[in-house]
């Protein structure tokens, strides 16, 4: 005997992977912890995360709402103005630098910047640019929304059962005071300036590091919250490294994979769920992209839904469903996305 003949057919890549059809492929993840229908969950991450949200509660779960919009709000104006897409109004989140950081203000561990952003003759929040399109009054609104959303977190953290939060880039742009954007100042709004904004390309030790403090900062406001982590299998927009895009995406998601890996095999808190495995993986042969290789179709969030779902009630996974009406229609709103207005035509 070896320890070989003892693994289930799941082990290998021959009959895991290779011989079963792409929709019958099963039994990828086994949760480490239960997450009940009616248990508060979570979201926070790239825009990719912003789908799972919304998948969440089409599979009758908890997706918990910490920010709802004000009443009297249209459909069209809660999407333009981000509500709903996250369980807090913080926009995309790219970086766990950027997770931590909110936490930290949050709880009261750092200040906020007291610096905005004016265009038009509109004042903008630096650390959510996009959150609402056309800006506040005054630097005193930017303050006070921002203090919402900080509420928000306070109050989403103390109250769920998990944080799913969605690694998605590791490559971001900082402040000479040390604090961390959600995009490049002068994309989505801002001037960019050499002489303050420096490019910031997190190791898997600054990934890791920043990931545990996010843990400890939350278990400090609730002990028994957990944490499922994922990476999204968006690629990069651009890069503002050296390497060629193709090349940066790959060490990119690399390190949040391995990271993300890592931290659930030393802590009992921390789970991963493979969204990444399941989009990008070589049985599907891309399948589950848009034609710009970058979005994933409705039929792939279903795919991935389908296998978080059924792994948490213990039943084998539904195949692929038929194609669905998204909630929301049209595109995501990735703030990172932008930055192809800025490439070559």
């Amino acid at each position: 005997m070896n320890p070989y003949e003892s693994q289930p057919a799941r082990a290998f890549w021959r009959t895991a992977v290779a011989e079963p059809e792409p929709g019958a492929i099963s039994d990828v993840w086994t949760p480490k912890f239960a997450i009940g229908q009616d248990d508060p969950v979570l979201t926070a991450g790239s825009c990719f995360a912003a789908r799972l949200g919304r998948a969440l509660i089409d599979h009758g779960m908890n997706f918990f709402d910490a920010e709802p919009p004000p009443p009297g709000l249209t459909r069209d104006e809660r999407r333009a103005r981000h509500f709903g897409e996250f369980s807090f109004r913080t926009g995309t989140i790219y970086t766990a630098a950027v997770l931590r950081q909110w936490l930290a203000w949050a709880f009261g561990h750092e200040k906020a910047p007291d610096t905005v952003w004016t265009g038009d003759g509109r004042c903008f929040d630096p650390y959510r640019p996009s959150v609402e399109p056309t800006g506040y009054a005054s630097a005193d609104d930017v303050f006070a929304a921002r203090e919402e959303t900080l509420a928000a977190i306070r109050r989403g953290v103390a109250r769920a059962r998990c944080l799913i939060f969605t690694l998605g880039l590791t490559e971001a742009w900082g402040d000479a005071g040390g604090t961390v954007y959600p995009s490049c100042p002068g994309t989505v709004r801002g001037t960019f300036d050499d002489t303050r904004h420096t490019l910031r390309t997190f190791t898997f030790a600054d990934v890791h590091r920043d990931l545990l403090d996010v843990f400890a900062l939350a278990r400090a406001a609730n002990p028994d919250i957990r944490f499922v982590l994922t990476v999204s299998p968006v690629p990069l927009t651009a890069t503002a490294g050296a390497q060629h895009a193709l090349v940066a995406n790959t060490h990119a998601k690399s390190v949040l994979r391995g990271v993300a890996g890592q931290l659930a095999q030393e802590h009992d808190h921390v789970d991963y769920f493979p969204a990444y495995e399941l989009i990008t993986g070589q049985p599907f042969r891309s399948g589950f992209y848009e034609p710009n290789l970058r979005e994933v179709t409705a039929e792939g969030v279903e795919f991935v839904m389908g296998h978080f779902t059924s792994a948490l009630r213990g039943t084998a996974t539904a195949p692929a469903r038929e194609r669905r009406e998204p909630r929301v229609k049209g595109g995501d709103v990735c703030d990172d996305a932008v930055l192809d207005y800025y490439g070559p035509r």
